[in-house]
């Protein structure tokens, strides 16, 4: 049997607990949910200082998940690491949840800014950012946005902001999955989102958005970092390690029927046996 890696067996497990949760809800935002499921174990895997029982710790790192509609992979992570009852998660999208479909800092544990509005996420990051330098802390503040998400001209106006301010506790992912809600980013409003940072004077690299290995060196070479912001552009596929979306073209937000999922949770978990996870057949 393959040794399997704590962060990896994190990521397989963040991927199905989301996958039971939207099939419970029966509707939700797949696609990018899985994309992101890899970098969530690289940072609640060891990465971030966090205490999962004292969520607002004043220490702790900060995560702004600017692609506010996977917020179900965020609570994943969150259940898996004992933010809160693994039952909530039963919850998501439902009337009257505390994990509702775009992250809100006001219901749930461990979410340290409300998100949706795509573009706005790296803005408030960048203002956490500024206020705890302005405290005299050392805190790291992540944010995960998405690669359609670029076409917003707030994240520039926010980039150029970073830069200017020199906030280099702030480390950006990009989940370059190459689509976004009805087609190819390429075919909407393309452009290398390394090239552009690093227009805009940000610490500016590409990774595999499934190599865990990668994104945690990558992390810690950003944390080094003394002049600017960084970004990683994490290259991946949209709904990654999900089966039944894998093999859709329009994965964005889909209908989930038990069958779906239980096919998909049995090809992760042969995939990471196999020592092929996430990638496999339909990578």
């Amino acid at each position: 049997m393959t040794q399997i890696d704590v962060k990896t067996r994190l990521s397989a497990d963040i991927r199905i607990s989301t996958i039971r949760a939207l099939e419970r809800a029966g509707f939700g935002h797949i696609g990018g949910s899985m994309s992101i499921a890899d970098v969530l174990a690289v940072l609640y895997g060891g990465e971030m200082r966090v205490r999962p029982q004292e969520p607002d710790w004043p220490e702790r790192d900060y995560l702004v998940l600017s692609k506010g509609h996977c917020g179900p992979a965020l609570y994943a992570a969150l259940a898996l690491k004992g933010y809160f009852p693994m039952d909530w998660l039963d919850t998501v999208n439902q009337p009257g949840t505390r994990l509702p479909s775009h992250c809100d800092r006001l219901k749930t544990p461990g979410i340290d800014m409300t998100t949706g509005s795509l573009g706005q996420g790296i803005s408030a990051a960048a203002g956490i950012a500024l206020g705890l330098r302005l405290q005299g802390k050392d805190s790291r503040v992540f944010c995960i946005l998405g690669d359609g998400e670029l076409q917003e001209g707030q994240v520039w106006e926010a980039a150029a902001a970073a830069e200017h301010r020199k906030l280099n506790r702030l480390i950006a992912f990009v989940d370059e999955n190459k689509r976004q809600l009805d087609g190819y980013v390429a075919d909407i409003c393309g452009g290398d989102p390394v090239e552009k940072f690093r227009a805009f004077g940000w610490n500016a690299l590409r990774v595999c958005g499934w190599d865990l290995a990668a994104i945690s060196r990558e992390i810690h070479v950003a944390s080094e970092q003394s002049n600017a912001p960084s970004v990683i552009v994490l290259e991946t596929i949209k709904g990654i390690g999900c089966s039944f979306a894998e093999r859709e073209l329009a994965n964005h937000y889909m209908v989930i029927s038990k069958q779906m999922a239980d096919e998909a949770v049995a090809e992760i978990e042969r995939r990471l046996l196999a020592g092929v996870y996430p990638a496999g057949e339909g990578a």
